[in-house]
């Protein structure tokens, strides 16, 4: 009777030994499998500032034909644009110009950039912070344009009340004007080591000015605003012993070159100012023995003798003075008691509408002041009236395949008009096509306004990328490199394009001059110059310091130029590896990179006219300094078979 137990009970324990040995091999391969799963998934990818994450370039390095580089199917960078509104901010690392490395270069250049970046960073974060709290909308419009008056009038007592300054809340525009009534004082000794340097028992001199400034926005902690026009007459006590007036521009506590006007008129060979010389005459010519009574004596008998007439200098001490400065078409201009003095004509980097402030100092007694034809609104600030908030120009997202090329356009800020424009014209024809991407790289405005309708404005159109760091001329080149960086790492496109925001461009025109060129070749294209030399004084001036060489490597013309994918890409790793040289002329600094790249891997250079620096040309690939209204006018003949050029304004 034991033994059937016995078997029966045997039977069971060799069931669950079977079901255990089961158990246990579902558990071995449900490990593995996870373990397989772990070993082959993608590491993810490296979240860049403002949430959009990193894809990497991929290039073939076989011979046989360079093609697009490979791109991740899932649109991570179009995705977190569309989760968060970071996501409009480049990915480009800015705190990286806060590091030196040998190799690298441009160090006074880029710890100003690094400086912007900062600020920038810290405005970026307000701006954030305000359009979450209390967004902008049509009544913070309607309340700007109360805060700017269309003139402004100051006794003495006010002006002196307010530090001797004038708030000009939206800038200056075409035909604004300033009155001052006021009187130099007489000379006194002078002991200031910044004006003179005295040994000791020397007697001091005397001295009699006064400087009269335009001034804008401050943007960085510690330092002076910018002097967007520095007016400085010497009455007595300057360093060439003469009557003087000296005039300058002044920008991150770095002067521009003075323009000096010492009593002699303007060289016939020097360019004017609206017509208007630089300096008028006023010292009298010992050669002329003809008083003024003759002269207008001759004058009333109807001589035909040509005869000139010398004033005095315009400021005498203890003596009132009427001054009224005006704003023309290039430049500012100067007149003195009814009679034109000096002009001053417009520098880059300093617009109408950044001059907010005009402040009197020095010795001189103000009676008062009156500014009239100010605009009512920011000149360039005024979105409501330009951008058109339609659907139909949004940008499309991202495509799934790599592009063929990537446009990155160069705009400003305050740029509605002009980025309105371009959308509605060549690059619509970009958002229909598969094979090209479009986007806008804008930085930082000094108006906190404008930052914020751009903000909304990026968020809208999504064809804004916008690099954190406060904007001007000297630091356009971080542009270029975030232009770079987006079109490798978040469109993977084969060609890179930079333009400008006036820049009109024939798409199908520059694909075709690119297709000539084997993929598998590095690529240089647009209007070359060679071996241009720098110019050590002027509008352009660069110093020694800036650009030590004595010729510019050769390089594109700015406004319009294409390079491939593997030059971008070589670019961005040098940045990324503190090892990239900036310089202020970005066409320039492109040129020096593409020659660096050069010695590596050669490199394809194309040059043609086509690419319009200074305007526009029948049959053009890229037009250049195109108003808004010229951009429509050549997409209609465009659109009409006819690539010809616009003439009108």
């Amino acid at each position: 009777m034991r033994r059937p137990l016995a078997g029966a009970a045997a039977a069971a324990g060799a069931s669950s030994r079977r079901r255990a040995l089961q158990g246990c091999a579902a558990l071995f391969f449900l490990a593995y499998a996870l373990f397989a799963l772990l070993l082959w998934s993608p590491p993810p990818l490296a979240t860049l500032p403002g949430g959009a994450r990193s894809r990497p370039l991929h290039l073939d390095d076989d011979a046989g034909g360079r093609g697009a580089p490979a791109r991740p199917s899932r649109h991570a960078h179009r995705e977190t644009l569309e989760a968060a509104p970071s996501g409009i901010v480049s990915g480009l690392d800015l705190g990286r110009l806060n590091y030196t490395r040998a190799g690298g270069g441009g160090g006074s250049l880029r710890s100003v950039a690094a400086e912007a970046a900062a600020t920038g960073a810290r405005v970026f974060a307000d701006l954030e912070n305000a359009a979450l709290s209390s967004p902008l909308d049509a009544s913070d419009s309607s309340a700007q344009e109360d805060r700017c008056p269309h003139s402004i009038v100051l006794t003495g007592d006010e002006f002196r009340a307010r530090g001797r300054a004038v708030e000009l809340p939206c800038g200056l525009t075409l035909g604004s004007y300033i009155t001052v009534a006021a009187t130099p004082r007489r000379a006194h000794p002078e002991r200031d080591p910044k004006i003179i340097l005295l040994k000791e028992g020397d007697e001091p001199i005397m001295v009699s000015q006064f400087m009269m400034e335009l001034q804008g926005l401050k943007t960085v902690d510690g330092e002076d605003p910018p002097r967007i026009l520095h007016f400085n007459p010497r009455l007595r006590g300057d360093w060439s012993g003469k009557q003087a007036i000296e005039q300058n521009t002044c920008y991150r506590m770095q002067w521009g070159t003075p323009i000096r006007c010492e009593g002699w008129m303007s060289r016939a060979d020097e360019e004017t100012v609206d017509g208007m010389v630089k300096c008028e005459k006023w010292i009298q010519d010992e050669r002329s023995t003809e008083s003024t009574t003759s002269w207008w004596l001759n004058r009333l008998i109807g001589r035909t003798k040509k005869a000139s007439l010398d004033w005095p200098y315009p400021f005498v001490e203890d003596r009132m003075f009427l001054l009224t400065l005006t704003a023309g078409l290039e430049g500012y201009h100067v007149n003195v008691d009814g009679r034109h003095v000096t002009s001053f004509p417009y520098r880059i980097g300093f617009g109408l509408e950044d001059a907010t402030g005009l402040s009197l100092n020095g010795d001189l007694d103000v009676q008062s002041v009156f500014a009239g034809t100010l605009p009512t609104t920011h000149p360039s600030f005024a979105p409501q009236k330009h951008l058109e908030m339609s659907p139909i120009w949004q940008a499309p997202p991202l495509p799934d395949e790599p592009a063929e090329i990537f446009i990155g356009i160069l705009s400003a800020g305050n740029h509605f008009a002009e980025r309105m424009a371009v959308r509605k014209t060549w690059m619509s024809a970009a958002h229909r096509s598969s094979n090209v991407v479009a986007r806008f790289f804008v930085a930082l405005h000094g108006r906190n306004e404008v930052n914020l309708e751009l903000k909304k404005e990026a968020e809208f159109f999504g064809d804004i990328v916008i690099v954190p760091f406060m904007d001007s001329y000297d630091l356009v080149v971080l542009k270029t490199v975030a232009i770079c960086e987006y079109g490798v790492r978040a469109v993977s496109a084969k060609y890179i394009m930079k333009c400008d925001d006036d820049n009109f461009v024939r798409i199908q025109s520059v694909m075709a001059e690119v297709k000539k060129i084997p993929s598998s070749k590095s690529l240089y294209m647009g209007n070359m110059n060679y071996r241009h030399t720098p110019m050590r004084d002027g509008k352009w001036a660069v110093t020694y310091e800036e650009w030590p060489e004595e010729v510019y490597p050769t390089y594109a013309n700015g406004p319009g130029y294409v390079i491939s994918s593997d030059i971008a890409d070589s670019i961005v790793s040098e940045f990324t590896n503190h090892k990239l040289r900036l310089f202020k002329m970005e066409d320039v600094s492109m040129g020096m990179w593409v020659e660096r790249f050069n010695k590596s891997k050669p490199v394809v250079y194309v040059h043609s006219v086509k690419f319009c620096q200074f305007g526009c040309i029948d049959d053009y690939y890229t037009a250049h300094y195109q108003s808004p209204r010229q951009m429509l006018c050549l997409w209609d003949k465009l659109q009409a078979g006819r690539p010809r050029c616009c003439n009108m304004r």
